[in-house]
């Protein structure tokens, strides 16, 4: 395996940044950013991209196969227990303060 991954931004080579450019007087080209793959990145998405940018660029540009390979065609839902509570304060007076909790003790077969 690799020790690092080439930036899958899709404009990563065209970014006009000092870091990116490369060869020798009279052929030098902008190049995409290598990602060295390291404890910090080895499991989340910045092993393949250098930026932000970079991500939301490729997001942008391929949104419609993710979609495609992962639909959603219900909704999500989360069993959860709400409690109002009255709170007296001497600086804001009374308020009412409303708890969300997940509960836990009911299940759904969506979620």
């Amino acid at each position: 395996m690799s020790d690092h991954n080439w930036c899958h931004g899709p404009q990563c080579h065209t970014r006009q940044t000092q870091d990116r450019v490369r060869g020798v007087k009279g052929s030098k080209v902008l190049r995409t950013k290598r990602i060295k793959i390291n404890q910090w990145n080895k499991d989340t998405i910045w092993r393949y991209f250098c930026c932000n940018n970079c991500e939301y660029n490729f997001i942008s540009e391929h949104i419609d196969e993710f979609i495609r390979l992962h639909p959603r065609t219900e909704c999500l839902e989360t069993p959860i227990n709400i409690t109002k509570e009255v709170h007296e304060s001497t600086y804001w007076g009374r308020q009412a303060r409303t708890k969300i909790e997940v509960d836990n003790t009911r299940t759904n077969d969506i979620g």
